[in-house]
């Protein structure tokens, strides 16, 4: 067993969010003191969220593997469902080293799938007390699963939406557009540093052109990855030329001094950021 997870992606950020509110009101109604939800690896079950109201039962990144978990007893249960009063006397679970681990009694979880029928994992509670569960009870943890299983296909469409490519342009020798689009994460952005870079190394890139005008900033916060990008760009002898800027992106970024320190090049559009480069537009 350990506490550090499988290092997979995506990291489910929506799932996580919506998860823990939700937990919150699953506790309150089923009377448990801990509610989490695990993800199936290869080998193992992982604690991607959890919501502990007293004291921590269930850590995120808590880790199992597979064959010695309850959750692979939920998964293979008709129904998907397993439930028991108590942990530690049940004929099966309690032959389970991680019942010895947790000292837990009551126990409910409930297979949670993608909206395309795929088994993700699970959703579980867990109390420190024996506790019987009802017909109702497992309806209401079936029903908030169905919940995430929305965000579970949100964040796994954001995913391959992010990773199917970047958008660089290849313009000319020398010159490569970027259109930065939508809000970037933190997996999103780490590709899109990744590409830029090897753009402008494999390409030998003088210039990137920058187009922000469909960038959406997420609570107005600049993503920091940008300016380590710029940066690094300008390490490799590639000069940025930023366009596109709104004028609520430029109110929002006044006072924003670190990316005013950088120096850039800035103009209206990608026809003025070419011409800055040395290249015009002829019509035919």
């Amino acid at each position: 067993m350990n506490v550090d997870g499988e290092n997979k992606v995506p990291h489910f950020y929506s799932l996580r969010s919506v998860s823990q509110k939700l937990f919150e009101v699953i506790t309150k109604q089923l009377n448990v003191s801990t509610t989490y939800v695990t993800r199936r690896g290869e080998t193992a079950m992982t604690v991607l969220s959890s919501y502990n109201e007293k004291e921590e039962i269930i850590p995120e990144g808590y880790s199992v593997e597979y064959g010695a978990t309850y959750c692979r007893l939920i998964i293979m249960n008709d129904g998907d469902v397993m439930h028991t009063a108590n942990l530690m006397k049940d004929a099966v679970t309690r032959q389970l080293e991680v019942t010895d681990q947790l000292q837990v009694k009551g126990f409910l979880g409930v297979t949670l799938k993608d909206l395309k029928g795929n088994v993700f994992g699970t959703l579980c509670v867990m109390d420190k007390e024996e506790k019987e569960f009802s017909g109702e009870d497992i309806a209401f943890l079936q029903s908030m699963a169905g919940i995430l299983s929305h965000m579970i296909d949100l964040d796994e469409t954001r995913y391959q939406m992010g990773f199917l490519s970047v958008p660089i342009i290849p313009i000319t020798e020398g010159v490569s557009i970027l259109s930065l689009q939508g809000i970037i994460d933190k997996e999103r952005a780490d590709q899109i540093m990744t590409d830029v870079l090897h753009d402008a190394a494999h390409n030998e890139i003088d210039y990137f052109i920058i187009d922000l005008s469909k960038l959406l900033l997420r609570e107005k916060e600049f993503p920091n990855f940008f300016l380590k990008m710029i940066t690094a760009l300008q390490l490799m002898g590639a000069q940025a030329v930023i366009t596109g800027v709104t004028p609520t992106f430029a109110k929002e970024q006044t006072k924003n001094h670190d990316l005013r320190n950088l120096q850039l090049k800035v103009v209206k559009n990608i026809q003025q950021a070419l011409q800055c480069v040395g290249y015009n537009l002829i019509k035919t």
